[in-house]
């Protein structure tokens, strides 16, 4: 199935969707990667406010390349989303709904995924010119400090997503090689 969704995104928008369905995404959607993420949980230690709103909010582990003449961004390809997995749950906790980027997510992160009603969607790596088409704007709002970790607001329109993990528990990192396997197994049957 193919749904188009705009942030900011609540349980409801989410709970349709399943491993491998594909996602248009729209709206504002903040980067952060690594180095945002520990200031961020700096600042929750700390009792301070984070530099944007978590409620429905998406997260795209990206630090996209210097944009060219005319350009909003460079290349915005995702990076592996396992280095967050230590932050997440707490993120998820404070309601952030969606993260976008690539790889596998730690058992402790898909739990959380699911008590919270969230999401993890796939960025196409290796594709950062793609990504960054559905990108329409794109602002420095916290650290810039951090060059092209710096959390960002972008505005995106039609992004094109993969699901990986859903809020039932679906991991498309298992059922996409079990499907392929049975087919396999149909061909060689035939």
């Amino acid at each position: 199935m193919q749904y188009h969704l705009t942030t900011p995104l609540s349980k409801q928008d989410l709970a349709p969707l399943r491993a491998g369905d594909t996602v248009l995404l729209s709206g504002v959607v903040y980067t952060a990667r690594d180095a945002a993420h520990g200031r961020m949980a700096e600042l929750l230690d700390a009792g301070k406010p984070l530099p944007f709103d978590l409620k429905g909010a998406a997260i795209y582990y990206v630090g996209p390349t210097p944009e060219r003449p005319g350009q909003v961004i460079g290349a915005a390809g995702p990076t592996t989303a396992g280095r967050m997995d230590r932050y997440t749950p707490r993120l998820l906790d404070l309601g952030l709904a969606c993260m976008i980027g690539k790889g596998k997510r730690s058992a402790q992160v898909k739990e959380s995924v699911v008590k919270n009603g969230a999401v993890y969607l796939a960025a196409l790596g290796g594709a950062g010119a793609l990504m960054a088409a559905s990108i329409q704007s794109c602002e420095i709002i916290a650290w810039p400090d951090l060059g092209c970790e710096a959390v960002r607001r972008l505005v995106v329109r039609d992004m094109p997503l993969t699901v990986l993990l859903d809020a039932q528990g679906g991991d498309l990192y298992e059922s996409g090689p079990a499907a392929y396997l049975q087919s396999m197994e149909r061909e060689d049957g035939a």
